[in-house]
């Protein structure tokens, strides 16, 4: 029985590189059961990976590529999570899949704060006014001060800042988060980042068992959080769905700590799929006809086949296993029987999926990226970003035998909308 589209949450994770965006990935799924043990996101010299990092030049650099879904249950919910690639030569494979989504997660690396891509794509969630959750990662190094970290993702990306949680020291001095709504410690454990810890907890700030485990500095971090209350913005779940003001949590996703309260406030917070507008009406994801658009193609993903894969945004409607759907582009109705959900490089049959699921479609060279599906009528989705080509490259054979796979390989990065192809102009 598929849950209703009201528990859907589809979200992506956006940050610059280097920043931790990966890990976190693997501490969600680790989260929701998808992976036992997370794989070190080390690159070249580890042998484990991470679950997200699929394609062999991902694994090698240690960093991602191309865009991954990834749908895992937690708690009532089903969420849908996009890992998108941080580094800007794949910028725009990153701004096609923010249109897919109904909220996101930005992750800033607490030494460095707000950086360039960050700021580029606070940028294009704004254009939706996406409402946005903030991680500040890598308590357990040592960082910028919180409040100024707080004072710069209001100043540079131009949204309040509330944090939930507040940090207990930092670096090889930190001791956990304090939640300011809950009036509970987090107590931070060291080397339990690979797998899953039973949350230790100190109820009420002022309680003889936080003066214990706070030692010497009761009285100071006492004081430190009473400034915090009084000079910060407090959360406010209506400025947060408009997109005007993120909740800020603070943690470290390599050692897997505040992860678990940051997913469980974002299955609570974060918006189930939203209406979506065509160029007919706006289309409601509780709307009974099936729609959808196709906002990325993703070329051999198994490299055993040369596979085309279509990444598929359910707008409205239930998918069924076996569905015949319009491809309103061309006009043709096509027969769909093995669309797929993802686990990183694994796919998973589906029977039967809802609005706001990712599905694949395999994909033969007739779909295209911004393609709109409906169970008939004549929609279609806007809103999918083409850009102008920045860099130029003119390509030549050196051996003529063997032009055929040229045109094969260019091919495939054009359907994937990586590569623009012009050909000379001939006279």
């Amino acid at each position: 029985m598929t849950q209703p589209v009201s528990d859907r949450r589809t979200f992506a994770i956006i940050s610059h590189p280097d920043a931790g965006k990966t890990t976190i990935t693997e501490k969600l799924l680790l989260l929701g059961n998808l992976i036992q043990v997370a794989g070190t996101v080390k690159g070249r010299k580890s042998d484990r990976h991470a679950t997200s990092d699929w394609m062999t030049m991902e694994k090698e650099r240690g960093i991602s590529v191309t865009s991954s879904v990834m749908q895992f249950p937690y708690r009532d919910c089903t969420v849908n999570l996009l890992d998108t690639p941080g580094h800007e030569d794949f910028s725009e494979d990153t701004y096609r899949t923010l249109t897919a989504v109904d909220s996101s997660l930005m992750v800033i690396d607490g030494a460095k704060g707000v950086e360039k891509r960050t700021i580029k794509l606070m940028e294009v969630c704004r254009l939706r006014d996406t409402p946005i959750l903030s991680f500040i990662n890598k308590m357990d190094r040592d960082i910028r001060e919180p409040i100024d970290l707080l004072d710069e993702i209001e100043d540079v990306l131009k949204i309040k800042a509330a944090p939930i949680n507040w940090p207990i020291g930092m670096g090889r001095g930190f001791r956990g988060v304090y939640n300011l709504y809950t009036d509970t410690i987090h107590v931070y454990v060291q080397g339990k980042g690979h797998q899953l810890m039973d949350d230790i907890q100190i109820k009420g700030l002022e309680s003889p068992e936080a003066r214990e485990a706070l030692g010497d500095f009761a009285d100071d971090v006492i004081e430190e959080l009473e400034l915090v209350k009084g000079a910060t913005h407090q959360f406010e779940m209506d400025e947060f769905l408009a997109g005007k003001l993120t909740p800020v949590f603070f943690g470290t996703a390599l050692g897997n700590f505040g992860v678990r309260e940051l997913l469980d406030d974002f299955v609570r917070w974060a918006p189930p799929p939203q209406p979506r507008e065509t160029s007919v009406r706006q289309v409601q994801a509780s709307d009974k006809q099936f729609s959808g658009f196709v906002f990325k193609i993703q070329a051999n993903m198994d490299p055993k086949h040369r596979d085309r894969i279509a990444f598929m945004r359910i707008c409205s409607g239930t998918y069924t296993k076996g569905m015949k759907m319009k491809h309103v582009r061309t006009g043709k109705d096509m027969r769909v029987s093995d669309a797929f959900s993802f686990k990183a490089g694994e796919r998973i049959s589906v029977e039967q999926a809802v609005a706001g699921d990712i599905i694949g479609l395999h994909n033969h060279g007739s779909i295209q990226i911004g393609d709109t599906f409906t169970a008939g009528e004549n929609l279609k989705f806007g809103g999918i970003p083409h850009f102008a080509p920045e860099l130029f490259k003119r390509i030549r054979l050196k051996d003529p035998l063997r032009a055929k796979q040229l045109q094969n390989g260019i091919r495939q990065l054009s359907e994937e909308g990586s590569t623009q192809v012009f050909f000379p102009f001939k006279n």
